[in-house]
């Protein structure tokens, strides 16, 4: 072995030895358990504050920092660390739950911050706070697996550990004991036994690196058996690619970026389990050798067809916050797929990993780096698509039949409704079809009946009164879906409160609104009788309303099946 491969394995060897400290796994096991039980308390109602929402994180990914991070050697730095992590990933909660509605996509901008993290954690535990550029890529590499098995060994434990307990539960059910049920029952219970063996055993797995680093190296040993076999597929696939120039990639690009992008990541990750910490390690077999060269190079025909792709979506539909989003995942992996390239012209066939292995870290730190400014709402999304999506419809790219009104009211936040209001102070269809969209109180799914205006909707008013039309429309603007074939608006009297009530007749069924006011009281809508054929509206249908003993409403001399109850009886607005 060279002086010099000794050297760079000085720095994992010496972290090794730190990690032994016996008091880990008791202060993760006490650590996990608080956290746990404080997460419960704080979410338990799943109705969560933006205050709650941000506590929530900081113990939960503070917790976890910690659990990977501790150590008896410099604790402090390292707890100041964790509680950064924590600070972070609380802020980002904060921010993601305030806008709610108000900004788009903020589950991406969360999950900015979740990779952010993830980086985060083992360049610091190599070092790289304090050596910067000069962080050993072989203590990085270590840490980044060791990582992943870890946690993955942890998650396993706690698996078995629930396992377990129900097997004690079923044990002393046998002779009347049922208190280990109560427990499983108790959420807090339930939350602070998954924080605590989470944590037991990730404070376990810690103490024992040295293992966990030969796991490492057969875990990488089976990833790299898999290199193989992968490159030739891909070998295959873009060969065939490029003889069919590409109409069957372009034919199907709604899911074609995706599948590319996940093909890249697969070639990073086996090309890596290949090249290893160091030339030492990586792999004798000049099949695995060629293989991780391949794996190396194709990362970035796969992510530039995954631009174009892209590219084509967007020209055909216009910008959207999640294409956006995409966008950004598809630079940072031809970022990659550049500095592969790089790599493999300088080195050439002697030298090409040492290239991959820098281009790994530099491009690590960077990417750190640009997850945590995205997490952050510093660049509104929903704001730069609204934009686009007007830009496209006035351009004439796209008509106003196929354009998206919806979208603008549903996906594109705040922004997306500002707009939206400019689109309904034009005149003509377009303002009409964006003052139907404002109207929606629910997302619809059906792209047609986002589009719908009053004269889409086949509507009998009985009696045709004006103020009685315009309420209804008003309600079937917010629920477009309804009213999909035939519809009759029934004025059925006034509710205790002297509140005028409307029954809006579809098929078989009807549901009852009430005319101005506030909310009636939560009275339901009796029940129908099952025993009873109900009445069919039609087209032609005479409809009444008919006491027999109870009121009912009588289509074609046949009732409906549920009764209205009497006049000044209160009913709900809702579905029956």
């Amino acid at each position: 072995m060279t002086g010099a491969t000794q050297d760079e394995k000085a720095p994992v060897e010496q972290a090794v030895l730190l990690e032994d400290w016996p008091l880990r796994p008791w202060i993760l096991a006490v650590l996990g358990a608080i956290a746990g039980l404080g997460v419960y308390e704080l979410l338990e109602d799943f109705d969560t504050e933006p205050l709650r929402a941000a506590l929530a994180a900081l113990m939960f990914f503070g917790a976890i920092a910690a659990g990977f991070v501790l150590r008896p050697q410099r604790l402090a730095e390292a707890a100041i660390f964790a509680l950064g992590i924590g600070l972070v990933m609380a802020g980002i909660a904060y921010f993601a739950v305030n806008a709610h509605e108000s900004h788009a996509g903020e589950e991406f901008a969360f999950a900015a911050g979740v990779f952010f993290s993830v980086l985060a954690i083992p360049l610091f535990q190599a070092n790289f706070h304090r050596l910067r550029w000069d962080t050993p890529y072989p203590a990085t590499h270590f840490y980044v697996w060791t990582d992943a098995v870890s946690a993955g060994g942890a998650f396993l434990f706690m698996g078995l550990s629930w396992a377990l307990l129900w097997l004690l539960h079923g044990l002393f059910s046998l002779i009347g004991i049922d208190v280990i049920e109560e427990l499983i029952q108790t959420g807090w219970f339930s939350a602070m036994f998954v924080g605590l063996t989470f944590g037991a055993a990730l404070g376990v797995l810690r103490n024992q690196l040295g293992i966990i680093g030969t796991l490492q190296r057969v875990v990488m040993l089976v990833f790299s058996l898999l290199a193989v076999p992968f490159a030739l597929a891909l070998l295959i696939f873009l060969v065939i690619l490029l003889f069919s120039g590409g109409s069957a990639l372009w034919d199907a690009t709604d899911s074609a970026t995706p599948v590319l992008l996940t093909c890249a990541v697969g070639c990073f990750v086996l090309s890596n389990a290949v090249v290893r910490d160091d030339d030492a390690q990586r792999s004798s077999s000049a099949f695995m050798q060629s293989a991780a060269l391949v794996l190396a190079f194709c990362i970035l025909p796969l992510t530039v067809f995954a631009a174009i792709s892209m590219g084509i979506r967007i020209d055909q539909h216009g910008l959207s916050p999640e294409r956006i989003w995409a966008l950004i995942a598809i630079v940072i992996a031809c970022s990659y797929g550049l500095a592969y390239w790089v790599g493999l012209a300088r080195g050439r066939m002697a030298g090409w990993s040492q290239y991959l292995r820098r281009a790994n870290m530099h491009l690590a730190v960077v990417t750190c780096g640009i997850a945590l400014v995205l997490a952050f709402p510093l660049i509104d999304f929903g704001g730069i698509s609204a934009k686009n999506q007007v830009a496209r419809l006035d351009a004439g790219k796209v008509s106003l039949e196929e354009f998206d009104l919806a979208a603008l009211r549903w996906d594109f936040g705040d922004a997306g409704r500002e707009v939206l209001a400019e689109l309904a102070e034009r005149e003509g269809e377009v303002a009409q079809l964006a003052q139907a969209a404002q109207a929606q109180t629910e997302r619809p799914y059906d792209y047609g009946y986002a589009r719908r205006v009053e004269a889409d909707y086949n509507l009998r008013v009985q009696p045709d009164d004006p103020e009685l039309r315009e309420f209804i429309i008003g309600k079937l603007q917010e629920q477009p879906w309804k009213c999909q074939n035939q519809c009759l608006a029934l004025d059925i009297g006034r509710n205790a409160d002297g509140q005028r009530q409307v029954a809006l007749i579809q098929h078989r069924a009807f549901e009852i609104y009430t005319m101005g006011g506030d909310e009636p009281a939560d009275t339901p809508i009796p029940e129908p009788d099952r025993n009873l054929t109900s009445g069919e509206l039609k087209e032609d249908s005479v409809v009444e309303i008919h006491t027999i003993p109870q009121r009912y409403i009588v289509i074609d001399g046949v009732p409906m099946q549920a009764p209205l109850g009497a006049e000044g009886e209160v009913a709900i607005e809702g579905d029956n």
